[in-house]
């Protein structure tokens, strides 16, 4: 698809669904997803292990994080903590024919990730959570929308 100049748009990870994976741990990818992929990317996916989810990086996105953390990594001596994080908990996992990614038990584990999962856009990269930790720490409070608010009047978005 292409826009009235001729040249493809852009496309990002955008939206949020309930997925569940199946007895050998894969995830279907939405189908919204898997369109960024193809249309942008390949269909290689950079996992890493992030706080209390999994963060799922196209392999272009994940090798521009990798060069920044590196530069990064030489001016700041803690950011070797966060490389060793990181880069030693990534897996490369790719989509296989039914559009599903493997997540190795060792990831799942980490994240407490079970099999109700949700998989939410975070722009250039989508986030995996299981759906009860998701519950518990992404549910705005009134307050988090006043915060919300402040942000976005800072940002000039309102």
């Amino acid at each position: 698809m292409t826009d009235a100049m001729g040249t493809s748009p852009v496309s990002h990870f955008r939206g949020r669904s309930e997925h569940a994976l199946d007895i050998k741990g894969r995830l279907n990818i939405p189908t919204r997803f898997r369109e960024v992929l193809r249309r942008q990317y390949d269909e290689r996916l950079m996992v890493a292990p992030w706080n209390n989810c999994l963060r799922a990086y196209p392999l272009p996105q994940w090798e521009e994080l990798e060069t920044t953390l590196r530069a990064e990594g030489k001016t700041q001596p803690q950011m070797i903590k966060l490389l060793r994080f990181l880069v030693g908990g990534v897996v490369d996992c790719p989509l296989d024919k039914q559009g599903r990614v493997l997540l190795p038990p060792g990831l799942r584990a980490g994240c407490d990730i079970a099999k109700d999962v949700v998989v939410s856009g975070m722009i250039t990269y989508f986030e995996i959570w299981d759906h009860s930790i998701w519950e518990q720490e992404n549910r705005p409070a009134e307050e988090d929308f006043q915060a919300f608010e402040q942000i976005m009047i800072q940002s000039g978005l309102m």
